[in-house]
């Protein structure tokens, strides 16, 4: 009868002895969801609020501006690339995002003529003069940023948001 109490007495402190460890592990879990939550939105904040891309270029952002296609509307221009001895003509289509508050540049959703004429004596120079390794696939995007600036330097900065290429041909 002795050992009958002694194991009716063990009995609740063995319950209690494993219920205290699964506490123990269901708090750690808990807790490790915690972290690991407010270490993803420390990342993501960081990542997103810091206004940089993933290849570290920084976003700008703007209103959507006033696209202008450069040249003939459907042939876009065609130009004498490498020099007058190279005899090699390129054909581009050029589009141009320009900023709608620039009143010098854009008046009623419309290119005003001196705009548009410094652009295109902008663009054609670059063009003209670029040599044709210049012009691979893989470095329009040099091209592309080398016009942009050229033109914002003629129309004043933050005139030209983005120059887009939209047909390229080179014979």
């Amino acid at each position: 009868m002795a050992d009958e109490e002694k194991t009716e007495e063990q009995a609740p402190e063995a319950g209690k002895a494993k219920k205290f460890p699964l506490v123990i592990i269901i708090v750690l879990i808990v807790l490790g969801l915690v972290l690991s939550g407010v270490i993803a939105f420390f990342i993501s904040s960081t990542m997103m609020g810091a206004g940089t891309t993933a290849n570290g270029g920084e976003v700008k952002h703007h209103d959507p501006g006033v696209f202008v296609k450069l040249g003939d509307p459907k042939e876009g221009m065609i130009v004498n690339v490498g020099g007058i001895k190279a005899s090699r003509f390129l054909k581009i289509g050029v589009v141009m995002e320009l900023n709608p508050e620039k009143e010098e540049v854009v008046k009623e959703g419309k290119l005003v003529p001196m705009a548009e004429t410094k652009i295109m004596d902008s663009t054609l120079q670059i063009l003209r003069t670029v040599k044709i390794e210049e012009l691979d696939a893989n470095k329009q995007d040099d091209l592309k940023a080398k016009i942009k600036s050229e033109v914002n330097k003629a129309l004043g900065e933050g005139s030209v948001f983005d120059v887009y290429i939209t047909s390229f041909m080179l014979q």
